[in-house]
């Protein structure tokens, strides 16, 4: 039957209708570059307990900043930048936290399974939250493409190796004055390794397309390379160290920005950002990396007294002292002990001859930790696998009982075990507790077997004595 013009017109308005849809229908949707997850021998587990397991060392050996209201508004930007990921590359085990690290160096790293750590250095030299976004989305695309255990993978390391030496760690490679401090004790015998070519442009890419997801400009990215060089002078940053170019990487990048649907008005200078800033203006100055690197046992800000370790140690004194910190803490220590090492995060107490490079033999330790949950079993359980994992020649030797620490109620365990320091049983107390900050708060004390007996007043004292404002 033969088509009149009416249905004619019809048909090819229906055409161009459809025509139109396709135009106007976000570039993402056809025309964004198309990334392959790389290939991969390992479980998914395997970059979760990689990861996890290292997050645990640079915890104890980098200093994180302590600065509730700056982590939350990294961390906000953090989740905002993961819930962008695309689904094809989510993966329900992985865990994405993160942390500042109170160094001044431009440096930024994520490791397998999603721990991340930004320098504080990294968000002053950025120019707006988009930069800063744009290096978090790079270290995030490392983390979700899998590209730790994928290079394993093309290189035929076993894990186990990776574990041992670390010698890829997710987002980024920590050579430089990074892998430096790591490598006093860690990763000794480190090999610093970059990603390949292909890795990088992938991180780029995908990191372009997750920065476009989450509301802001990719071109935000590729100009954080240029701030990050600028600010280098003669010295590569390290950042771009561990994250060589690929190749026309501003390039490549803003080709990407173009093959996106933007935001007309992407999220760029926010008040969070200016208030972060302005926080860490008031800060006192921080340090490079290499500084950290030379003062090993300061890498959280501790003030540390040079001590040694002595057969014989005096016995609790039967005077005490009071010892406050501002507002926050006030507890009485035998008048005997010293202030061997303080930092924002914990304060040790020991005598004369029971404390050096290594920890303390004899005395009490008491600080804050962060942890991924706010319950205080799991935060505590959390807290103790750390401390074991450190100290691995120590084992759990009880359940945890609930006990009251400063009127709150709290849980307390114990762990035993040989010390290598004074080649004698070594008997650790653990108590914790939480703050209203979420924080968890913790007093270890610590005391050969033997001598426990003449100890228990004094760390009795201690607990009983004990006042939180926090």
């Amino acid at each position: 039957m033969r088509k009149t013009a009416p249905e004619v017109l019809s048909k090819y308005l229906a055409g161009l209708a459809l025509v139109w849809t396709l135009l106007m229908l976000p570039a993402a949707g056809f025309g964004q570059t198309r990334i392959s997850m790389p290939r991969n021998k390992y479980k998914v587990e395997d970059d979760v307990k990689l990861g996890r397991d290292a997050a645990r060392q640079v915890e104890q050996q980098m200093p994180i900043l302590n600065d509730a209201e700056a982590t939350r508004y990294v961390q906000e930007v953090g989740r905002r930048l993961v819930n962008a990921i695309p689904p094809e590359f989510q993966q329900t085990q992985f865990q994405y936290t993160f942390q500042i690290v109170n160094a001044r160096d431009i440096n930024a790293f994520a490791l397998p399974g999603g721990p991340m750590f930004v320098n504080r250095g990294m968000i002053e030299a950025a120019k707006n939250e988009g930069e800063m976004a744009g290096v978090m989305a790079h270290e995030i695309s490392h983390v979700a493409l899998r590209h730790a255990t994928a290079q394993a993978t093309k290189q035929s390391n076993p894990l186990n190796q990776i574990i041992g030496i670390g010698a890829v760690l997710g987002g980024a490679i920590l050579g430089g004055q990074t892998g430096a401090v790591l490598g006093q004790n860690i990763y000794k015998g480190l090999l610093v390794n970059p990603y390949s070519r292909e890795y990088e442009t992938q991180a780029d890419v995908l990191g372009a397309q997750i920065m476009a997801r989450a509301g802001y400009d990719p071109r935000d990215l590729a100009n954080m390379f240029q701030t990050i060089a600028n600010q280098g002078g003669s010295r590569s940053p390290e950042w771009l160290s561990s994250h060589p170019d690929p190749g026309n990487r501003f390039n490549n990048i803003n080709r990407e920005a173009s093959l996106l649907r933007v935001s007309p008005e992407p999220i760029k200078i926010t008040q969070a950002f200016l208030s972060t800033k302005r926080r860490f203006q008031g800060m006192p100055r921080a340090q490079s990396m290499e500084e950290i690197a030379r003062n090993p046992q300061n890498n959280r800000g501790q003030t540390t007294v040079n001590g040694r370790y002595e057969t014989r140690v005096a016995t609790p004194a039967s005077r005490y002292r009071t010892y406050s910190s501002g507002s926050q803490i006030s507890v009485d220590v035998p008048e005997n002990w010293r202030t061997v090492s303080e930092s924002e995060t914990s304060v040790w107490f020991a005598p004369e001859g029971a404390y050096g490079n290594d920890g303390i033999t004899h005395g009490a330790m008491i600080g804050v930790a962060q942890t991924s949950s706010a319950n205080l079993a799991q935060a505590t359980q959390e807290y103790v696998e750390g401390l074991l994992q450190n100290n691995n020649y120590l084992q759990q030797q009880d359940n945890y009982a609930r006990t009251t620490i400063a009127g709150r109620s709290g849980l307390a365990t114990v762990l035993s075990g040989r010390s290598p320091i004074t080649n004698r049983n070594e008997v650790v107390t653990v108590y914790t507790t939480s703050l209203r900050s979420g924080y968890l708060f913790y007093v270890i004390t610590v005391v050969p077997q033997n001598e426990a007996a003449t100890y228990n007043y004094a760390f009795r004292n201690l607990l009983r004595t004990l006042r939180l404002n926090a």
